[in-house]
């Protein structure tokens, strides 16, 4: 591993150290005790295991640095963030910003570097009607958790010059595929001066049509400060084929304006914090 890797890990938060101090000491011990090979292959195997786990759960912070609700300073101005991941899609993402626009909503919409480049103009309405763009990747890869510094930063400096290139705006906060990652992230993000993001609040929309379940879970735990996330792309469809978030959304607004919650950006959340 390269010592500028190591520094940048070494930096980052106490589990990242003390894994590290860990293959560290493994390694004098093997060296000292060769023919205990087979407890340091097992301690490794455990340090890897737990890494492993930590990376599939979203709103960890053992990693690294994840913002997962807004600044205190928003929750006590009522403020709440939606954002919608995954588009844009050419069906969906148009209706979703008719019916923010029905309700003066601005949102933040963490979009695919593809998809972008096939629907550039979608993007640019996207930010033309008041709406924030930030990175989701270039391809969205279901084994990003998996990659190391190089692929990570392929992905995201990819993305950023995508979404930089068609919108005029580089983003400023990165969401991971399903919120999974590894600790070679957060040295890239910092390199990147991207912020991860993941959420408070989500529906599974992606994975279930059925919109009454979808609002339980977003309102069962609405509060200010919330960050809530739902899905333009990969939308799971109802019984009538219509996209998840276009039937949930209307009513989630409405629960949220009837609790006084006020929706912002994160750009927003956070400038003003």
């Amino acid at each position: 591993m390269p010592m500028h890797l190591i520094q940048s890990l070494w930096q980052g938060t106490q589990f990242v150290r003390a894994s590290l101090l860990l293959h560290g000491v493994v390694l004098i011990a093997t060296l000292i005790w060769p023919e205990q090979w087979l407890t340091s292959l097992i301690l490794l195997a455990l340090n890897h295991l737990i890494i492993a786990i930590v990376g599939m759960l979203p709103r960890s912070t053992w990693l690294g640095s994840n913002i997962t609700r807004l600044p205190d300073a928003a929750a006590q101005r009522q403020e709440i963030a939606l954002t919608i991941d995954d588009g844009p899609d050419p069906e969906v993402t148009p209706r979703v910003l008719d019916l923010l626009a029905e309700h003066n909503i601005a949102a933040t919409f963490f979009i695919i570097g593809d998809k972008a480049e096939r629907y550039p103009e979608l993007c640019k309405e996207i930010v033309q009607r008041g709406h924030d763009i930030e990175n989701h990747t270039q391809s969205h890869q279901h084994h990003f958790a998996f990659l190391g510094p190089d692929g990570f930063k392929k992905e995201l400096q990819t993305a950023q010059a995508t979404l930089t290139a068609i919108t005029g705006r580089a983003p400023s906060f990165f969401r991971a595929p399903a919120g999974n990652r590894n600790p070679f992230l957060e040295p890239v993000l910092n390199q990147l001066g991207l912020k991860l993001v993941s959420w408070s609040l989500r529906g599974f929309d992606t994975q279930t049509g059925n919109v009454e379940r979808v609002k339980r879970r977003l309102l069962a735990s609405l509060q200010a400060g919330a960050i809530v996330l739902l899905h333009d792309g990969n939308a799971a469809r109802t019984q009538n084929k219509s996209a998840v978030i276009l039937e949930v959304l209307p009513a989630f607004i409405q629960a949220a304006q009837d609790a006084q919650l006020r929706f912002v950006t994160l750009r927003q959340a956070q400038s003003s914090s």
